[in-house]
């Protein structure tokens, strides 16, 4: 049993604004601690129900037989058919069993080898209620491929290679990075070529230049099989699959185990907030009906995405998504989650038409969706109970109160929040506003405004601002010189040379004002210098836009080279003083006038200026703690293609004398669009 230790009241000490909705946080507690009670009282806890791959599918047997079994409690028949009895409908019947539960066994053959041969096709063929004989592919499915000169829909695949085929892991898991700096990527746009990249391809040429940037885990995209490449993975057809577009699950299993190797963390962009409506290859009408694994009517179809939403109120459901979880922990050695669209789940109106104010009468009103939000309280305890390394983020727009606070003390339990008012706030800005108009104490207070207790990814751009439809920073500050004078053969233009020291200064102020970790969409690094749309009708079904140009980044005479070299020495530094583990930041300063941010975090002090023309000599600044000050980076620097105005032999002595609430004083020269980080001591 579930022991209840939880006090409602115990919240108050994160969030004494919360009083008011205590009720309302005792409820949903209550509720997840049913479940989590029911699992352990009819399946015996998490560990077993967590394992539903192992029951359900096609699991082979130390004899080699092969059991299959599906949950499907509207059909009146049921068989197992593919190229191992020649699409014979009636030859392998199933038994329905239990709760609507269908099995077959398929003994070896008689030497012993399994009888459904490795990667053939199949399908379960049933009879539904309403007397339609249906052909689906099995929902535990393991592999699908999809052969577009033939149909868009899946083929299912019975995935067991031979023992000497099978990938052997090497490398135990990273630990756990206490600054997490997360590189978001997706294998198929890993090259520069126009197609779809590799596994092997991203684990040769990919994952080399990740460790060479400094970043400490990788989460990847559109892993999880989707019918519809242009999707970007976010229309699920078999949950289980790992997606063949790119390669094998093998070649998966040796991307992750490689990145173990380097000390690289990797996580999985979980989708678990819809399904793809696809019935001939998806989850949708698999029985006949519309509410096997979603919701019924209306209320299962998601208005906005044209897809289907899950019934999380449901025992085999829950056992479905939980167990899929759990499966990429076991099965490839993934290291957590980043779950998509959890606003989705957490409301009944989805997010949709819903413009959040902040009041917390939002978050636990009528408008929530109890079902969804213990489901993701059940998700992140499982995963952290099984899995005490494992990583969860969230991605909310809602604001959510206590979603990255443990269950224990009534939270959602995330690990990691993203914080996705801060990409919003750029572009706003990049759009709308000429750089003397920029207000400074807007821009902290956006990096800075997060719950206290409540862990953020901070990140200046993901692959939603990268799409075709928006533009990436480097798009919006050069687009109109980037393909003319990014080389060091002309000269450094105006556009240019903002362009290049703003693109650095926005990411380095929010890797070290903006949360507890940061995320860089592959390619910003260095200013990818067009924006990501993938083949379609809209494009004449183009790979031109569909892949990364790490040829511009490659080319020294192009000036790409700089932004990129700056990304690694952020992250490296960061792995050197840890800002990002550290308590927030003391912000010491924010001058609308003269456009100056100060602040120190984690033992250092960081200084922006922002002002498009001003430089300032002799600007005094506070500080907390006495001492020499030195310069550790520099936004000017020549390597990063500044003009070396800050000297980083200069020592700064500080005066003990309270300046804007700091303790001590020093005074520095500031250049106009440069920043810089100082540490206290020798060099």
């Amino acid at each position: 049993m579930a022991t209840d230790t939880f006090n409602p009241k115990s919240v108050l000490e994160l969030d004494p604004w919360l009083e008011p909705f205590l009720g309302a946080i005792d409820k949903r507690y209550q509720l997840f601690k049913h479940w989590k009670d029911t699992i352990v009282n009819t399946e015996g806890g998490y560990d077993q129900f967590t394992k539903g791959y192992l029951k359900f599918g096609l699991n082979v047997q130390p004899d080699n037989s092969v059991v299959y079994r599906e949950w499907a409690p509207n059909a009146i028949s049921a068989a197992l058919t593919g190229d191992f009895n020649d699409w014979n409908r009636i030859s392998h019947p199933m038994k329905k069993g239990d709760y609507g539960v269908w099995e077959v066994t398929i003994p070896p053959k008689p030497d012993g080898t399994c009888a459904i041969p490795h990667d053939s096709k199949l399908k379960i063929t049933m009879i539904t209620s309403s007397r339609e004989r249906v052909e689906r592919l099995p929902v535990w499915i393991r592999r699908v491929t999809q052969d577009l000169s033939v149909s868009p829909a899946y083929d299912a695949r019975f995935w067991n290679p031979p023992e000497e085929e099978r990938y052997k892991f090497k490398n135990p898991p990273p630990p756990t990075p206490k600054s997490p700096r997360i590189y978001e990527a997706h294998v198929g746009i890993s090259t520069s070529e126009r197609r779809v990249g590799t596994y092997a391809e991203f684990t040769r040429d990919t994952l080399p230049r990740i460790k060479k940037l400094g970043y400490n885990i990788i989460q990847l995209m559109a892993i999880m099989e989707h019918a519809y490449y242009a999707s970007f993975g976010y229309q699920v057809t078999s949950f289980f699959a790992a997606s063949s577009r790119y390669g094998t699950p093998e070649e998966l299993k040796e991307l992750i185990d490689t990145a173990h190797g380097m000390g690289i963390v990797v996580l999985l962009d979980v989708v678990h907030s819809h399904a793809c409506k696809n019935v001939l290859d998806g989850l949708n009408m698999f029985d006949g009906t519309d509410h096997l694994y979603f919701h019924g009517g209306p209320k299962g179809h998601h208005q906005l995405w044209d897809s289907r939403l899950f019934n999380y109120g449901h025992h085999e459901v829950l056992r479905f998504l939980l167990s899929n979880l759990r499966f990429y922990m076991e099965e490839f050695n993934f290291d957590g989650f980043r779950f998509d669209g959890v606003t989705s789940m957490m409301y009944t109106h989805h997010g949709i038409g819903t413009g959040f104010s902040g009041g917390y009468h939002e978050y636990f009103g009528s408008g929530v969706d109890l079902e969804g939000v213990v489901y993701l309280m059940l998700a992140n305890d499982a995963m952290h109970e099984l899995y005490p390394h494992c990583i969860t983020i969230a991605e909310d727009v809602s604001g959510m109160p206590l979603l990255s606070t443990p269950t224990s003390k009534g939270g959602v339990g995330f690990d990691y929040r993203l914080s996705m008012a801060v990409p919003d706030m750029w572009i706003k800005l990049l759009k709308h506003k000429r750089d003397d108009e920029w207000d400074i104490g807007d821009i902290v207070h956006t990096l800075t405004n997060r719950r206290h207790q409540e862990k953020s990814v901070a990140y200046a751009e993901s692959h939603d601002q990268a799409l075709v439809g928006d533009k990436t920073i480097a798009f919006w500050l050069m687009d109109k010189e980037m393909y003319t004078n990014m080389s060091d053969m002309t000269e450094l233009t105006p556009v240019i040379s903002r362009g290049i020291a703003l693109h650095k200064m926005i990411r380095l102020l929010v890797h070290t004002l903006g949360g507890e970790a940061y995320l860089n969409f592959e390619g910003n690094e260095f200013g990818h210098p067009e924006w990501l749309d993938f083949p379609r009708a809209g494009n004449n079904n183009s790979f031109h836009y569909a892949r990364r140009q790490w040829n511009v980044v490659d080319d020294d005479l192009l000036r790409y080279k700089y932004l990129n070299e700056f990304d690694a020495a952020m992250n490296n530094l960061e792995e050197e003083h840890g800002w990002l583990a550290a308590s927030q930041a003391y912000v010491s300063l924010k001058h609308e006038i003269d456009k100056v941010i100060v602040f120190e975090r984690g033992g250092l002090l960081f200084v922006f200026n922002f002002h498009p023309t001003n430089s300032f000599s002799d600007y005094r600044i506070g500080v907390g703690e006495a001492g020499e000050y030195h310069v550790i980076l520099s936004t000017d620097d020549k390597r990063f293609r500044g003009f070396e105005n800050i000297d980083v032999s200069t020592k700064y002595e500080t005066t003990p004398m309270e300046w804007n609430n700091r303790k001590n004083w020093t005074q520095i020269y500031i250049p106009s669009r440069t920043a810089m980080i100082l540490a206290r001591g020798t060099v």
